[in-house]
């Protein structure tokens, strides 16, 4: 009886948030790319070898403002999905599908060098990626803050402070864009800040260019 009566006045238990999902992307689901539009920019685009079928490993999001968030759907192939989000959550409040995969990841050593990338080094006019020239596509002085939480496939979570600028340059006889995204994140572990530069390149996805399978 006195076990019972402890137990009901436990406070109920909080149900830990679920990783966010849309478009059927969700955490440890699948999904494939369109082959033929693959294809058709293989040489044009900086990544190669996509694969055809990914699973997403982690889901990342990203608060930008009261109507606007990031969904970030990382895969097991070096990349990951992200979704524009605006006006709600739902399906029909999708702006924008980009397809990411990350190019190079640079260690940030000490407090000089971080505060130099994000006071004048991050935002140029112009950003040179293997031999492409990328153009500055916000008019941001300064690089774009934004925090992310990461839900990992082994129940855990995550935060990354992250300071962004966006890059693009046009891809030879289609409308398309090449994206480059340079972010400087930094994560605090044990008490410690962990610190580097990111460069990812993207592609738009079209409703066509993608769809879940699992």
């Amino acid at each position: 009886m006195f076990d019972w009566l402890k137990k009901k006045m436990q406070p109920p238990s909080v149900q830990a948030e679920p990783a966010p999902e849309i478009l059927g992307l969700r955490l440890g689901g699948g999904f494939e790319l369109d082959t033929l539009k693959l294809s058709l920019l293989e040489g044009q685009v900086t990544f190669e070898g996509a694969a055809g079928t990914q699973i997403i490993q982690a889901v990342g999001r990203v608060i930008l403002d009261e109507s606007h968030q990031l969904l970030r759907f990382y895969t097991d192939d070096d990349g990951f999905v992200q979704v524009l989000l605006s006006g709600g959550t739902g399906d029909d409040c999708v702006a924008e599908v980009k397809l990411w995969y990350f190019y190079q990841t640079r260690p940030v050593d000490g407090d000089a060098a971080w505060n130099r990338l994000l006071d004048s080094e991050l935002v140029q006019p112009e950003w040179s990626l293997d031999g492409q020239l990328f153009t500055r596509a916000w008019d941001n002085t300064r690089p774009v803050a934004m925090t992310e939480s990461t839900w990992l496939k082994d129940g855990s979570r995550s935060e990354t402070d992250q300071f962004v600028m966006i890059y693009e340059r046009p891809l030879a006889d289609t409308d398309d864009v090449e994206v480059l995204m340079v972010a400087a994140e930094e994560k605090i572990l044990h008490q410690r800040a962990e610190r580097s530069l990111i460069f990812a390149t993207g592609i738009d996805l079209g409703p066509t260019d993608f769809r879940f399978v699992s």
